[in-house]
């Protein structure tokens, strides 16, 4: 008996001691620059991107593309699929004409009972089309976002990523933004818990910058608590964390001895 109390204490104290892994909302098209008209293929996810954990993310309470300041819902389209066990979201679009496409998801309210907060992620990743490179830096006019300042396509990893955090359309100063890499194959491993996600806060203008050091995916996750609103859990009112999350690839640097 006094073996079994002695062993949940353990337990429990190991739980404590784990750091807590960074939630970002997730919108991964298949490549970010199309040469020409297509199919764009979307993976909608709520994730761990960087320790390869997954949430069950329940039907987004809208998915849809901006361009050319005009939006178009995809939720109809979005199609159910189970990863590692927890549930994500498929779509796809269809890309007829030249321009810059920013893919979004406004999911619905995720309860995370570590923080006592409800949790919602504003997700956002831009693909450009035939070239266009006009349109990347619009703000879609979500209640929190990152607008990218550094074009967010054609990067090379090593490249600096500057982005402007908005909350109700104004920068948001001094705003903690999360840093992780999506380690899609799960064979990059942190040396500490620190490492998995980074740290960088805004200026006064809600400017921040970040290099990116390696390829691959990276996500921008700027938090801030809801100022205007509560939401109800088991009767109580409760914090909600409002994430503006901005997706952007970082292509492998040239090699000078293949040029590619």
């Amino acid at each position: 008996m006094i073996g079994r109390i002695l062993m949940a204490v353990f337990s429990l104290c190991l739980l404590l001691a784990t750091p807590a892994l960074a939630h970002f909302g997730m919108v991964i098209p298949d490549s970010n620059l199309l040469g020409r008209p297509g199919v764009v293929n979307l993976d909608f996810r709520f994730w761990h991107p960087m320790e390869g954990q997954g949430m069950n993310l329940v039907k987004p309470a809208e998915a849809g593309v901006f361009t050319k300041g005009k939006k178009t819902s995809l939720l109809t389209a979005l199609k159910e699929k189970k990863v590692n066990g927890f549930t994500t979201w498929q779509g796809q679009y269809r890309v007829k004409a030249p321009g810059d496409y920013i893919f979004y998801m406004i999911p619905q309210p995720y309860w995370e009972p570590s923080e006592d907060c409800f949790i919602i992620h504003y997700t956002k990743t831009v693909v450009d089309a035939l070239e266009a490179e006009e349109g990347w830096d619009e703000p879609v006019g979500l209640p929190m976002e990152i607008v990218p300042l550094t074009r967010p396509f054609g990067v090379y990893a090593g490249n600096n990523f500057c982005g402007q955090v908005l909350y109700k359309g104004k920068p948001l100063a001094n705003a903690t933004v999360e840093v992780e890499f999506y380690n899609a194959d799960g064979k990059l491993k942190a040396p500490a818990g620190a490492y998995v996600a980074q740290l960088v806060k805004t200026d006064a203008n809600g400017v921040f910058n970040w290099s990116m050091p390696w390829p691959g995916w990276w996500g921008f996750a700027a938090l801030h608590t809801a100022e205007d609103f509560k939401l109800k859990h088991q009767g109580k009112d409760k914090d909600v964390e409002l994430g503006g999350v901005f997706w952007i690839y970082a292509h492998p640097a040239l090699s000078s001895e293949t040029g590619r």
